[in-house]
């Protein structure tokens, strides 16, 4: 293949993203407002400002699309976690995880409330995902915690349990907001008052599970 032939393809990849990312934005928004069932991809097309036939070009079908967005929510909120190992600081893990999760909320709140509508819906459409890809993350994860409580880094708290609390706790913000706005009187959460929830979050599950930070022996001097 000659070389000019190089800058064709790397301009229709970059197309290629642009345009999936404008569908992707787009529906996040859609399937939020109206549901699987009242989100039409016409009206996807419409807000990435596509053509139908774009749309189903490049994601194949309106469940693909469906299920590519809850897959990708469940990615971006886990991604702080996906390389911990026993060796890692859990004080900073959990601290950081925590508060990764809280900037998603904000920043993808539809995202949230999609993920979060599935769900109280029975998850019809991620059934195999929670029980195959999923389900194996959150074991991975799990044993990491164990080796932290087997060295006295966590108090013996179900692994599992914790996961979930985080997320729920997280993403209340986000699927929840107008209880919480209401409640406080507040008409948007700002970055103090998300700082001071990031805070109070960490503040209750660092102590909660007696999370400590570990013992590093002293490094030899050069």
């Amino acid at each position: 293949m000659a070389k000019a032939d190089f800058p064709h393809e790397q301009q229709a990849g970059a197309i290629r993203r642009r345009n999936e990312q404008a569908i992707l934005q787009a529906a996040e928004g859609v399937f939020a407002r109206h549901g699987y069932r009242g989100a039409s991809l016409q009206d996807i097309a419409r807000q990435a400002g596509l053509p139908k036939s774009n749309v189903l070009y490049y994601m194949g079908s309106k469940r693909t699309l469906y299920v590519r967005l809850l897959e990708r929510m469940m990615a971006r909120w886990n991604a702080m976690l996906d390389r911990i190992s026993p060796d890692d600081d859990p004080v900073e893990v959990v601290s950081a995880f925590i508060r990764a999760k809280i900037r998603l909320a904000r920043s993808h709140p539809e995202g949230s409330r999609l993920f979060a509508s599935e769900i109280l819906g029975g998850a019809p459409f991620l059934q195999e995902y929670l029980a195959g890809d999923l389900r194996a993350w959150v074991k991975d994860r799990a044993a990491v915690f164990r080796q932290w409580t087997e060295r006295g880094l966590m108090d013996p708290v179900d692994p599992v349990w914790l996961i979930f609390l985080i997320w729920s706790s997280t993403q209340h913000y986000a699927d929840f907001e107008s209880q919480v706005l209401g409640i406080t009187g507040r008409q948007t959460l700002d970055d103090d008052d998300l700082e001071e929830i990031t805070q109070f979050l960490i503040q209750i599950v660092i102590k909660g599970c007696g999370i400590k930070r570990p013992e590093w022996p002293d490094r030899p001097r050069a």
